[in-house]
């Protein structure tokens, strides 16, 4: 893996960690932990792909109002 890999690997981990407090998780057997990272790398890139400033913002409106979700993710 290239400085540039682990520059990105770096970011995403940081920002993973910043906006869902992975490095508390629980979630340490089997798949699980994998399957965690590709679903908040998943939330991730579709709020950066609706352009949303502030993630950590974004994502604690949704936890409050998990309805919303639909509508966030239709950019309706």
């Amino acid at each position: 893996m290239g400085p540039r890999a682990w520059g990105i690997e770096i970011r995403l981990h940081w920002e993973r960690d910043g906006v869902y407090d992975e490095d508390r998780s629980q979630i340490r057997t089997g798949h699980g932990p994998r399957v965690m990272a590709t679903w908040r790398n998943t939330a991730m890139g579709l709020l950066h792909r609706l352009q949303i400033p502030n993630l950590q913002r974004a994502v604690n409106y949704l936890n409050r109002h998990p309805d919303h979700v639909a509508e966030a993710l239709l950019g309706a």
